[in-house]
């Protein structure tokens, strides 16, 4: 394998991206959790997980190559996102599987070479028996691939998703006090004007995305979520990553669900019956602590 290679050898690899595939970094586009994204590439699980090479051979063919030297995929993987040249070349004895296609959708090529390809079958390969070439999720319309997706985007962008909450919260509390306020004018004035006690508040978070609690949808997944306190959850299902000022950002994913949160702050929930939809979850008492429990028993980077 090689990323700088200048010859055309057929069997060659020219290493185009990479990516991990670990019980605590896998792409979420291709399942819920660890032991789903293995199998959508035929692999075994294997705990410690693997690496994974794209890249096209001498005729311009696409391949995926799983190796289990984690470390040494990780170490490029983190020089390139700092914008450093490194060559990707693993030994061929840590080769697990070399795989036709690509999981996920690239917008490069290897220069010299002809377009990004699938590979002829191999002579006298059975048809009917042959695993088709890998090919990413297909994301056009909602569905779960969207749905875990859309969760990694908010962990990438939390301050901005954050910052649009607030206003949007900022500006429902101001239309909520509008209408109090016209409907006292017309009643009268106000419950304490009256002198009469204010009705209790029946919001059950008591914070931010308050009312958003209450959506079915939502009661849902923080019960599963707490039933995976209870019963561990098959392997990646909750992970977790870094977050400033000490937090850690949670990932959680189940049947038809998934949830993005920080330690320190909310939480949003997102969900295949609700298209595009994004739920948010407010503090209150008793997500802080669901969520440091979760935290307790995700799987972290190494």
């Amino acid at each position: 394998m090689t990323g700088t290679d200048e010859s055309t050898d057929d069997d060659s690899l020219f290493v185009l991206s990479a990516v991990l595939l670990t019980p605590a970094q896998f792409p979420s586009v291709l399942g819920d959790d660890f032991p789903e994204a293995c199998a959508a590439l035929g692999l075994e699980t294997y705990e410690r997980g693997y690496g994974l090479v794209l890249g096209q051979d001498g005729t311009g063919a696409r391949w995926t190559v799983a190796v289990d030297d984690v470390s040494l995929v990780a170490v490029a993987i983190a020089a390139w996102d700092c914008g450093m040249e490194h060559d990707l070349s693993p030994d061929e004895r840590t080769v697990v599987a070399a795989l036709p296609g690509w999981p996920l959708a690239l917008a490069v090529a290897a220069p010299g070479i002809p377009a990004p390809h699938d590979p002829e079958p191999e002579p006298g390969e059975d048809d009917d028996g042959a695993r088709p070439p890998l090919a990413p999720p297909d994301t056009a319309d909602w569905g779960s691939a969207q749905r875990r997706l859309g969760a990694d985007e908010i962990a990438l962008q939390w301050e901005a998703w954050r910052a649009q909450f607030d206003s949007e919260d900022e500006q429902r509390r101001a239309d909520v006090d509008s209408t109090e306020d016209e409907d006292g004018e017309r009643d009268g004035g106000t419950e304490e004007a009256r002198g009469e006690e204010p009705e209790p508040d029946t919001t059950q978070d008591g914070g931010p995305g308050g009312p958003d609690i209450l959506h079915e949808g939502v009661r849902r997944v923080l019960k599963e979520l707490h039933g995976y306190l209870e019963s561990p959850p098959p392997l990646g299902r909750v992970r977790s990553g870094f977050a400033p000022a000490g937090a850690r950002m949670l990932r959680a994913d189940g049947p038809g669900w998934s949830l993005v949160a920080r330690t320190d702050d909310i939480a949003y929930i997102l969900l295949d019956d609700e298209p595009n939809e994004v739920l948010p979850v407010g503090r209150g008492p008793e997500l802080p602590k669901l969520l440091e429990a979760l935290d307790t028993i995700a799987v972290r980077p190494f």
